[in-house]
């Protein structure tokens, strides 16, 4: 995990089975974006802007408890992917920390508010915000 988001590759991780990431899942955070790419013959890769993603939650079964993994699953504004699901990734509490961390530092920079999040997202009026004082 690096400190320069702009240029490199931050974090990368592959989907796990059991202990081995034997897959064709990958997932990568670099440049203000996290890509997910899938499958060997028939590929899909897509991205979503860090700051876009509104909520992470992590889920761990007994499984991967053992195996040290975990499944991060992510709730975006993107309309082409609302929910991004990182599964069975090593060090997952470590990276849903680092990811949390890296979308507030994305907002902050590009001078993203909750307002506009939550207006992208939910499509409401402004009305709805006005201070009533």
């Amino acid at each position: 995990m690096s400190s320069d988001h702009n240029s490199s590759i931050l974090w990368k991780d592959r989907k796990h089975i059991l202990w081995f990431p034997f897959t064709f899942e990958k997932y990568r955070v670099a440049n203000g974006r996290i890509y997910c790419h899938h499958g060997l013959i028939n590929q899909r890769e897509h991205e979503c802007l860090l700051y876009r993603i509104l909520d992470i939650t992590l889920k761990r079964s007994l499984g991967n408890l053992i195996c040290g993994t975990g499944t991060i699953t992510m709730r975006t504004t993107d309309d082409s992917d609302p929910v991004l699901v990182l599964k069975n990734i090593k060090r997952s509490h470590e990276v849903k920390d680092f990811l949390s961390d890296l979308i507030e530092q994305e907002r902050i920079r590009k001078g993203v508010t909750g307002r506009e999040i939550i207006a992208n997202g939910a499509a409401m009026d402004d009305d709805f915000y006005d201070d009533p004082m």
